[in-house]
Order: structure tokens, then C-alpha cells, then sequence
């Protein structure tokens, strides 16, 4: 029988890639949005956004402040990668989201689970692209390195896992899709959640996955918090039902709140998480569950994934860019 060992969550942020300064960058695509949440779920413009909350983020909006959290987050990141290490996975199960690398509006799948091998990752910045000329989107290249976007990467899997993973799904009343392959690797590919869990977390180590792949971000078909909590439960039933001795870490890739800073509800997930409340993870207000904040997704499925397992360390950054409240609550957790 396969166990679950390990299970961490992780936010997967392109300031994760940059230096402290290069967070200027992003503050900058800030103030050019103008599709943003507040974090009562309303949808405005970024100057609507700022007018709204007047001077309520003037004083953490500053980057004396962002040096101290880039630091913090990747000391929270190389502790995550150690723990991966020392539980000597066979395999990780990366619960992540997709934004129109795999899939597009065409063809957006609720809950799909790959079962080809190996898993390429789609490349960033693909030449002739007008961006990798403009010094505005410089910071593109080190976040696309960091994402394992640099160039089409090929990531071991585990297709046995998978389909077996994907026959209990079925059993257990979810319609998958799957997809087995790549069709076009030139243009179409893994992105940025399942690209950040090995360039940054497994150290480029060669660990199989199988790849989880959920519609956080896109009306109309995104699973329900209670729908995602309850697929954590049947990932977590696949996984011991699979008969091999195997040693199976599961990663939830994304979140929290962005692209406005969401407190509050960033704390009530991580407190529900720590304290294994299924009802509250299942309740969670979907009008909050949008753009960004939509990744949350993958934490509520990695829930439903703990039962026996003891909350060992968590930590939240809430990162404010802008005075206008934008930016991202880093979170990053372990559990074993």
C-alpha cells in the first residue's frame, strides 16, 4: 500500500523569484489592472480600488518592509525543500491550477489528471515574443527560469499512480477528465504550479509526479470548495489504495489571496488547515475564490488530504505592493 508521508502547501508567487527591489515590478502591473477583487469579492480598477480604501495600506505598501519578507519567504521556501528531502518521497502529487498553458476556454476541464510521460512544461517566453525585448518585463526571465518555463523541461511522472488515481476517482463518483500527452509541446505545456514545485522545492531532482490539475481561475465550471475538499478525500483514499510501497508527498501549488492582500481570509484557511476543520474549509464564500485567490482551491483539496497527519509549521507573509491593498499573502505549510 502507498502513504501519504508528507503534505506541504506553498504559494508560488513570481516575487518569489525576484529580489526584494524587482517587487516594484509587479506593484507597477498593479496599477495597471483593471480587474482586481477587494476583499469582499467586489471587482473594480485598480483606481477605483485605491479610492476605496483611502490610506489603509500607506503604511505596509513600503519596500523597507518587502526586504524583510522576501527573506522570510525564502527561508520559508528552503525549509519546505528540506522537508521534501528528508521524507524521501517516490513520488509527489502536485495539486495545482492551470492559466491557458495546458488548457484553454475551448477545452477548461473542472478536475483533469495527467497520466502520459513525461510532463513538458510549456516555455515563457518563446522567441519572437515582443515582451523579451522590453526592459519593462525583464523580470519575466527569472521568474520563468524559476517556474522550469525557461525552455521545454521534461518532468518524470508516475503513469501507474495516475491511472490508478484516476480509476478511483471515477469509482468514487468524480467524471476526470486526463489527458496522456502533450499535443502541442511547441506550444502547450506544464505551467508555472507544477514548474515551481521542482525548480524551487525538489531541487530539480528527478521524483515522478502526477499532476493534479484543477480549474481554479475560469467561470463558469471551478469546483466548489466542498467539491475540492471532497476530492482531497478521494486522493488521499487512491493513494493507499494503490498497491505498491510507495512513499507519496502531495504539494497544494498557488495561493493565497492576490491580487489584493485578503487577511483575514487567509487566516481563517491556514487556521482551519492547523486545526483540521473540514466544515470551514468547505464553507469558504466562493465570491472570495477569484483571479488569484482562486489558487486557495488547492489548499482546500490538500485538506481534505490530512486526516492522520499532524500540522507541523505554517507561516503567512501578506505582501501589500501598493497602497491600494494589492499584492499576495504568502503562505507556506507542512504536515506529516
Amino acid at each position: 500500500m502507498a502513504n501519504l508521508v508528507l503534505a506541504v502547501g506553498t504559494s508560488h508567487s513570481p516575487i518569489l523569484a525576484l529580489d526584494a527591489p524587482d517587487w516594484e515590478a509587479r506593484a507597477r502591473n498593479d496599477r495597471k489592472n483593471e480587474h482586481l477583487f477587494d476583499v469582499d469579492g467586489t471587482e473594480l480598477s485598480y483606481d477605483k480600488l485605491r479610492e476605496r480604501v483611502g490610506d489603509r495600506y500607506a503604511s505596509v505598501a513600503v519596500p523597507e518592509r518587502w526586504a524583510r519578507q522576501a527573506e522570510d519567504a525564502q527561508r520559508c521556501l528552503d525549509r519546505l525543500a528540506r522537508d521534501l528531502e528528508e521524507a524521501h518521497p517516490d513520488v509527489v502529487l502536485i495539486i495545482g491550477d492551470d492559466e491557458h498553458e495546458l488548457f484553454s476556454d475551448a477545452n477548461m476541464p473542472a478536475i483533469s489528471v495527467y497520466y502520459g510521460d513525461p510532463a513538458i512544461s510549456r516555455r515563457f517566453l518563446v522567441p519572437g515574443d515582443p515582451r523579451a525585448a522590453d526592459p519593462e518585463y525583464r523580470w519575466m526571465e527569472m521568474v520563468a527560469r524559476m517556474y522550469g518555463m525557461d525552455e521545454n523541461r521534461r518532468f518524470p511522472t508516475r503513469p501507474d499512480l495516475a491511472r490508478s488515481v484516476i480509476d478511483h476517482l471515477v469509482a468514487s463518483g468524480f467524471d476526470v477528465a486526463i489527458q496522456n500527452g502533450i499535443p502541442e509541446p511547441e506550444r502547450l505545456g506544464f505551467g508555472h504550479a507544477f514548474g515551481f514545485v521542482y525548480m524551487r522545492l525538489l531541487g530539480e531532482r528527478p521524483v515522478p509526479m502526477v499532476p493534479v490539475i484543477l480549474n481554479t481561475y475560469y467561470p463558469p465550471n471551478q469546483p466548489t470548495p466542498a467539491r475540492c475538499f471532497a476530492l482531497g478525500r478521494a486522493l488521499r483514499g487512491a493513494i493507499e489504495a494503490f498497491d505498491a510501497d510507495l512513499r507519496v508527498a502531495a504539494v497544494a501549488s498557488g495561493g493565497l489571496s492576490h491580487f489584493v492582500t485578503n487577511e483575514p481570509l487567509d487566516t481563517s484557511i491556514l487556521d482551519a488547515l492547523r486545526e483540521g476543520d473540514a466544515a470551514a474549509l468547505q464553507a469558504v464564500p466562493t465570491k472570495l475564490l477569484f483571479d488569484g485567490s482562486s489558487e486557495i482551491r488547492n489548499w482546500i483539496t490538500l485538506g481534505g488530504m490530512l486526516d492522520g497527519l499532524r500540522h507541523r509549521w505554517s507561516e503567512y507573509i501578506p505582501v501589500y505592493r501598493t497602497e491600494a491593498g494589492t499584492g499576495i499573502g504568502l503562505a507556506f505549510g507542512g504536515w506529516s
